[in-house]
């Protein structure tokens, strides 16, 4: 039935490799649990009801993508974009959280519209091949980054950013952390990079997954032997998972369909829905390119079939997530981690579901995940994805300046959205003013695009 349905064999997979694949997207991507509740409480709402609404919202979006494209594809609520819900819609412009969610559910329902018509579809197939290779390695920059970060062997500075080191660490975050909390985290960190390192070397099976849980089991006998300390206060939580509150799920009454239409007529409120329906739009479709380029799911032609569907269950769900108390859900990029496992149908997207519906019961074990673990995963698909730079013709100076800047821009910019956007603007230009666009046959949605992409940074 799983064959029939997934068409394992024809996509060169079997169950076991699926299984572990979803665990693996599911163990990279599982911090949102823990990060969405803290970061939405901020606007007001209640954590416990948001921690429910995650998990209700990914493990529905990941199931969509599952029926609807059978792709390897998670979806949740989207890192950036719970940020700008949180302290720019609600802290900085003043609206109520119920209005920003009511700006989440009517750009989700634009989505759904864009997806139907195929505009969506059309943006995806203008971006040229080459482009769409800078964009997977702009996101493997991104994602290692990302890892870094969180790891905190990378963070602030006099020079923007520096190497870890207790002292920096304490003079960065103004606070008294020591070795024991801070620097034992970063060590550990480094040694899962490194046993990740060896295990893709060694091409162990579920590599990714054995080094996320290796490491943390690494940290839990640091913990035991008194190597690591936890300080609550500082950020540096008990490995252990914490049962002491039972296995109840948090009531999802206080954020339910809490929907207000008040002020969707008002001009900021339109300004809000479209910065959403932006970024949403562009992580989505960088996300898209950048997975499936490095999965050989592209065709010839570099389009991605069954992309329709893909877009329409990621569309949905941000509507219902909405609905539920989450912010826009959306394509992770974290489902590299379980592409690069081999990942490369639905089953992969119904493991990392079925793990997330699991999550509701079992949030002490997935939350006691620290971030030094699964920030060597990042870091190793961030390379496997920087690997995709071959596919890159360097000989033609047009095509290669512009995926350059697409591919610096991501990390530098923190941003998909903003790569991607960086990419079009350069690749049109550097085309039309050096007469290479009739030659080159650039699409008239991607003059569109830049156009569009110009306008933005003008007015926005």
């Amino acid at each position: 039935m799983l064959e029939k349905f997934f068409k394992l064999s024809d996509n060169g997979t079997d169950l076991k490799t699926e299984i572990v694949a979803g665990i693996t997207t599911f163990m990279t991507m599982a911090y949102i649990l823990a990060v969405n509740p803290s970061i939405m409480a901020a606007a007001g709402m209640d954590q416990g009801a948001v921690f429910t609404a995650t998990a209700l919202s990914a493990l529905i979006g990941t199931l969509l993508m599952a029926v609807f494209a059978n792709y390897p594809f998670a979806l949740a609520p989207g890192m950036g974009l719970n940020a700008y819900f949180a302290y720019t819609v609600v802290l900085g412009m003043g609206y109520s959280w119920q209005v920003a969610l009511t700006a989440v559910f009517v750009e989700g329902l634009i989505f759904i519209v864009l997806s139907l018509t195929n505009v969506r579809e059309a943006i995806f197939n203008a971006i040229p091949k080459n482009l769409k290779a800078a964009v997977s390695v702009g996101i493997g920059l991104f994602i290692a980054f990302i890892g870094l970060q969180n790891a905190k062997i990378v963070i602030g500075g006099s020079t923007l950013l520096q190497l870890f080191s207790v002292e920096n660490y304490n003079a960065v975050n103004n606070v008294q952390a020591s070795f024991q909390n801070a620097g034992i985290t970063v060590l550990l960190a480094v040694i899962g990079i490194i046993i990740t390192g060896i295990l893709v070397i060694q091409n162990i099976k579920g590599n990714i997954l054995w080094g996320i849980l290796i490491t943390w089991v690494l940290g839990i006998v640091c913990q035991f032997t008194g190597l690591y300390v936890p300080d609550p206060k500082l950020g540096f939580y008990g490995l252990l998972p914490d049962f002491s509150s039972g296995l109840s799920i948090p009531s999802l009454a206080p954020v339910f369909a809490k929907l207000d239409f008040s002020s969707i007529l008002s001009l900021n409120f339109i300004v809000v829905i479209f910065a959403f329906l932006f970024v949403d739009m562009f992580d989505t479709i960088g996300t898209l390119i950048g997975v499936s380029s490095k999965a050989d799911m592209l065709d010839e032609e570099g389009k991605l079939p069954r992309i329709k569907g893909a877009l329409f269950a990621d569309s949905i769900a941000t509507t219902v997530g909405a609905v539920l108390g989450a912010s826009t859900t959306t394509t992770f990029v974290e489902s590299a981690s379980g592409v690069s496992e081999g990942g490369r149908t639905g089953l992969t997207a119904v493991t990392t579901a079925i793990l997330f519906g699991l999550s509701l019961f079992l949030s002490p074990i997935f939350l006691a995940i620290p971030s030094f673990a699964t920030a060597p995963a990042l870091v190793v698909v961030g390379f496997y994805m920087l690997t995709n730079v071959v596919n890159i013709d360097f000989d033609d100076m047009a095509e290669a300046i512009p995926c350059y800047i697409c591919m610096i821009a991501m990390p530098f910019f923190y941003s998909i959205s903003e790569g991607i956007s960086m990419g079009v603007i350069s690749y049109v230009a550097l085309h039309l003013i050096t007469g290479r666009g009739k030659e080159k046959k650039i699409s008239i949605l991607m003059y569109i695009l830049a156009v569009l992409f110009i306008l933005k940074y003008l007015f926005l």
